[in-house]
């Protein structure tokens, strides 16, 4: 039994033109497909919807002065 999922089935359709997939280029039935995927993708048509983010990735407004508090390993910057 297929389940849909989207464009692609779980049974084995091809994400680009519905054909069943080869499991050599698996989600894609060819190297065309494939190629015609990752094209998409080069040239934007596909996009990552992201919303408003925070300056600071991990949420909290903390700012350290330059030359202050750890460096990218977590050692301290105070002997340097």
């Amino acid at each position: 039994m297929q389940q849909e999922t989207g464009r692609r089935t779980a049974g084995g359709t091809c994400a680009i033109c519905g054909a069943t997939t080869n499991p050599s280029y698996r989600p894609f039935c060819s190297r065309r497909c494939a190629d015609i995927d990752l094209a998409r993708w080069l040239n934007g048509a596909y996009a990552v919807p992201g919303g408003q983010t925070d300056a600071d990735e991990d949420g909290d407004d903390a700012k350290v002065a330059e030359g202050e508090g750890t460096g990218p390993r977590g050692e301290s910057n105070e002997n340097e």
